[in-house]
């Protein structure tokens, strides 16, 4: 596997997860308009549209069972309902809401890509011309969910987007950057981290002057540190290519780089107006953890550009977990930086970031190594004491905890990943008195048991002390409520 495959199969493929995705602009004003349902009757009925694509229209509507046989049995005429809609009606309302079909239906399985791609096949068509006219339409909702379509065609479909067709989107995409007041840049941005992921992509990217634009952006200090971190993890997936990665490191081109990611660090502490939540985004620092499944990675980018001729650095430390921010920032402070800036932040960082190692609770390093999804045998995990104290914890909000480890059974790859949360699940059931009987109505029983029968013999072994662990339980409680029976069945005297 190579460095950049390594790194990347720990990023979502989606480019709408969390809390960051759920609350842009483009998925707010989506949900909107998916409630406002078209008069697709008065467009049959006024011969706009065909009876054969009124009825592939109405079946594609509602999700479930029905769209999903329709999918499956119907493909092509899928598509060419799709294609006929987007290229005879001219209405905004109603390209915007065939869009969010197109939209989720990809959502729902990236598989469904190629049932486009197979269209534009058949008809000998190109298959990104449809969505690429419409980026030059006026109305700002259809352009930027016309780009988010096409980053899933262009990431997910067998064949990759390449010649004038990759150059346009990819322009396209750039030139939204510097768009005044964008209301939808954050959606540009997850279209870029999602792009960037693949390696003929950024090549064509930077040939662009993809870099320069995005530095230039960011430099402007004008961005919410939501946008600022996403473009830094643009700069950071862009080190993948070697040839990038040397042509990056130049000292002018390092500077202006560190002062931008330690701004983002320093925003992230410093602007949130919820305490907890700068208290969070400080233990994630020191932990090189994040929740959001990708935000992690952006604390070695310093790091991987100052030594971007290191190529052996990914491979020796593929879990992100050797390196951390304080250690960063060590030897950021004996380096000489011409903008005081850059100086003054890695002083405010290193003081916020000590302050908070002196106050980490061992329960708030749990909640962010889980939340993180990237867990491993830190001392906790270990101890009688922490599972004797705060096992309950694991309830709080509405088992939060709890359902991220069953999650994490469900669907992680990593081994270790996978027995550490089996043990965790099982030091929960020891240790909290109802933890059996809220585990199996959470679902986590099964993906237990499941485990029993993995190819890896460390899962197998956590999974079965973790089953043990559940029949002690129930035969301790069973010998408690027969020695209670016992004593109250026994003559008063």
């Amino acid at each position: 596997m190579t460095q950049s495959t390594l790194a990347m199969a720990t990023l979502p493929e989606d480019i709408d997860r969390g809390v960051a995705g759920a609350t842009s602009v483009l998925v707010q004003r989506a949900n909107e308009i998916r409630q406002q349902k078209v008069n697709w009757p008065s467009y049959l009925q006024s011969q706009m549209i065909s009876q054969e694509d009124y009825e592939v229209i109405m079946g594609v509507e509602v999700p479930g069972p029905g769209r999903d046989a329709l999918l499956h049995s119907h493909r092509y005429q899928v598509a060419r309902t799709f294609m006929n809609l987007l290229g005879h009606i001219s209405k905004d309302q109603t390209i915007q809401y065939i869009l969010i079909l197109v939209d989720d239906i990809l959502s729902e399985d990236k598989s469904r890509v190629e049932i486009f791609k197979e269209y534009a096949r058949k008809h000998r068509e190109s298959m990104w011309s449809p969505f690429l006219n419409l980026l030059t339409r006026p109305d700002t909702f259809i352009i930027n969910m016309t780009a988010r379509i096409i980053a899933k065609l262009a990431c997910w479909s067998r064949e990759p987007m390449d010649g004038s067709d990759l150059t346009f989107y990819l322009t396209w995409l750039k030139d939204q950057l510097r768009t005044p007041n964008n209301e939808y840049m954050q959606s540009v941005g997850r279209c870029l981290q999602m792009m960037l992921r693949v390696e003929e992509y950024r090549t064509i990217f930077y040939q662009l002057d993809g870099v320069v634009t995005i530095v230039q952006v960011l430099s402007t200090g004008k961005l919410n540190f939501q946008i600022q971190y996403q473009l830094t993890f643009c700069l950071w997936v862009l080190t993948f290519n070697n040839a990038i990665a040397e042509k990056m490191n130049n000292e002018s081109v390092k500077e202006k780089v560190t002062r931008i990611v330690l701004a983002v660090f320093r925003n992230l502490i410093d602007k949130p107006e919820d305490p907890a939540i700068a208290r969070e985004n400080c233990i994630q620092m020191v932990q090189c953890k994040a929740s959001n499944g990708d935000a992690v990675l952006l604390i070695n980018i310093e790091y991987l550009i100052i030594t971007v001729k290191q190529s052996n650095w990914l491979c020796d430390n593929a879990r992100y977990s050797t390196l951390r921010v304080l250690k960063q920032l060590e030897i950021l402070a004996q380096r000489k930086f011409e903008d005081e800036d850059i100086t003054a932040d890695i002083e405010f960082l290193n003081e916020k970031l000590q302050n908070s190692i002196q106050d980490l609770s061992s329960f708030e390093e749990y909640c962010s190594e889980v939340k993180s999804g990237r867990m491993e045998w830190s001392p906790v995990h270990k101890s009688e004491k922490f599972w004797r104290e705060n096992a309950g914890r694991l309830n709080e909000k509405n088992y939060e905890l709890l359902k991220i480890l069953i999650h994490l059974l469900e669907t992680s790859k990593d081994t270790l990943v996978l027995s550490v949360a089996c043990h965790d699940i099982g030091e929960y059931t020891r240790h909290y008195s109802r933890g059996k009987r809220v585990l199996e109505q959470l679902g986590g029983k099964q993906w237990v048991m499941q485990h029993l029968t993995h190819a890896d013999p460390n899962v197998r072994y956590e999974a079965l002390l973790a089953v043990q662990k559940l029949m002690v339980h129930n035969w301790e409680y069973l010998g408690k409520q027969l020695e209670k029976e016992a004593q109250e069945s026994m003559p008063r005297t």
